[in-house]
């Protein structure tokens, strides 16, 4: 896509930062230039000034205000998804659309008390390093832990680069005392595709695509090499639930159903032309019986792919109207690890023009209250089965 910056039109990961309440001031500054900026935001300057001598309590930290200020001056630009994104989630969603992160391979819970207890996976590095199956976890490296720790910030205190150690305080059952121990961080895989046969057709392959990351083409194509060894030759794609991910990633898994020279999507950023994508070659499944799963929850990236092979006439739809996103987010990291998504672009399908507010249109409607179970499996099955 000719971008230097991360490119990313996901949905789902950015309601969770547009849910946040506007704060109290419009701009992002530094403590170290904040005096030094009167005369770009000089009213902001003065009201900071008066918070600080005058308020009864004591100001938050920095960053909180910071924060605040960031959030305030994005409610003002009025954006729905040019959004501010707090370091632990944005190093979260950055594992998940990468596909993988260095981490210490556990799964973590917390009990109704607020406890954490960790799960080590079998030969993982927790497990060498002394982990064991639920002990609790009391501290990361200088976080504490206890009932109001919010867990991204537990996930993103462990996960870090691969190679480099993670310090963790934890305790076996069933005392809990403190126990040191040091892990080195190894890569962990996040698949965003799961498949299988379809239950009662073993003619039947499910290919579930959960987000739309950059492992996302190479695992769509394992899944359905896979299923096809077991002896599938028809195949659902199920996006149902998929709020979106990364362009690039989306018109590179469409293409995988394509043909060379099928257009994919057009878009345009402020000030420039117009650019469309297209197959650059025939896709390895452009003729394998398929149809798309889709609901109100397939958004953005997703939405891409499902109206491309709409578009084509290559796979038809089966569910309802889909979310209707088709903005593109450049992501900006600031120094902090901290980053700001910001609405920098348009994208649509031909013959569609823009799906905002209404969505892609299915081929085969289905009924909103049977979208959760499998019903739209069961349509899908017999679509492909007559056709």
């Amino acid at each position: 896509m000719g971008k230097n910056n991360l490119k990313t039109i996901t949905f789902f990961l950015l309601l969770q930062t547009i849910l946040t309440a506007a704060a109290f001031a419009a701009g992002f500054l530094s403590r170290d230039h904040l005096a030094n900026q009167s005369n770009i935001f000089p009213i902001l300057t003065q009201a900071y000034n008066i918070l600080k001598n005058h308020g009864l309590k004591e100001l938050p930290a920095f960053s909180s205000l910071q924060y605040g200020m960031v959030r305030g001056m994005l409610q003002a630009y009025d954006e729905p998804h040019t959004t501010f994104v707090e370091p632990p989630q944005h190093e979260l969603q950055t594992n998940q659309l990468e596909g993988k992160f260095g981490g210490i391979g556990s799964r973590l819970e917390r009990d109704p008390d607020g406890y954490i207890f960790l799960f080590p996976f079998a030969d993982s590095p927790a497990v060498l390093s002394g982990v064991q199956e639920g002990d609790r976890l009391l501290a990361v490296g200088n976080l504490q832990i206890d009932a109001d720790t919010n867990m991204d910030d537990i996930l993103a205190a462990i996960r870090g680069p691969v190679g480099d150690k993670v310090i963790l305080i934890i305790g076996h059952a069933p005392e809990y005392l403190p126990l040191a121990v040091t892990i080195k961080r190894d890569e962990v895989s996040l698949p965003s595709v799961t498949w299988n046969i379809a239950q009662g057709d073993p003619r039947i392959g499910l290919i579930q695509i959960n987000t739309i990351a950059a492992t996302t083409p190479k695992e769509t194509q394992r899944a359905i090499d896979d299923l096809m060894e077991r002896d599938a030759s028809y195949f659902i794609l199920d996006l149902r639930h998929n709020f979106g991910g990364l362009v690039d990633a989306g018109v590179d898994t469409a293409q995988l159903f394509l043909e060379k020279g099928d257009a994919i999507i057009s878009e345009q950023y402020r000030g420039q032309d117009e650019e469309t994508f297209v197959a650059k070659q025939d896709g390895p499944f452009k003729e394998i019986p398929l149809v798309v799963l889709v609901s109100n929850q397939t958004a953005s990236a997703a939405e891409i792919i499902a109206g491309a092979l709409q578009g084509q006439g290559r796979a038809q739809l089966i569910g309802v109207p889909t979310y209707g996103k088709d903005s593109i987010q450049l992501i900006f990291d600031l120094d902090d690890g901290s980053s700001i998504h910001v609405t920098s672009a348009r994208w649509w399908i031909a013959g569609y023009g823009s799906i905002t507010g209404t969505g892609l249109q299915p081929d085969i409607i289905l009924a909103e209250e049977n979208m959760q179970d499998q019903q739209p499996v069961q349509a899908a099955i017999k679509h492909l089965l007559d056709e």
